[in-house]
């Protein structure tokens, strides 16, 4: 009979990350990050629970994309009155709020319930190299999105 592994409430442990988004493709730096938020590179993970680490990005607005993205790429929000559609490109909103480009990529890589929620809190992005988490004692999470380092 299959049963679901249960990891003791003891065995769950959360580290910090801190992930430097400088020149990172988005997508791929996003689903690293949505793995390690999810818990999946632990030997202890459970599907219905939160096993994950938390992850702190910094550098969020020297992020890319490929090809024609930064002018075509559309980022919409809704005010939730009739006709109240708001649309920009990559470029306009990673002028105006470059944190949100990377949270909205990484949200849409978790789980839409409760438990993608929750797991959503424990992403903080930060558009410049400083972060007021110093006292968690983040460690340094390599990501490497570009072949070869270059653009």
């Amino acid at each position: 009979m299959n049963k679901t592994y249960l990891p003791p409430q003891d065995a769950i442990e959360r580290n910090w990350f801190v992930v430097d988004a400088a020149n990172q493709r988005l997508g791929r730096l996003a689903s690293e990050i949505a793995m390690v938020l999810r818990g999946k590179n632990k030997p202890t993970f459970t599907p219905h629970l939160d096993t994950g680490d938390f992850v702190i990005v910094i550098n969020a607005e020297k992020v890319l994309v490929t090809g024609k993205k930064s002018s075509q790429k559309l980022y919409r929000r809704h005010s939730g009155r009739p006709g109240g559609m708001k649309t920009e490109t990559f470029t306009q909103l990673q002028a105006r709020l470059p944190e949100r480009i990377v949270e909205q990529a990484v949200k849409g890589m978790l789980p839409k319930n409760t438990l993608g929620r929750q797991l959503f809190t424990k992403l903080k992005v930060y558009a410049g190299t400083e972060h007021p988490h110093q006292a968690q004692k983040p460690q340094v999470m390599e990501i490497n999105t570009v072949p070869g380092g270059g653009n």
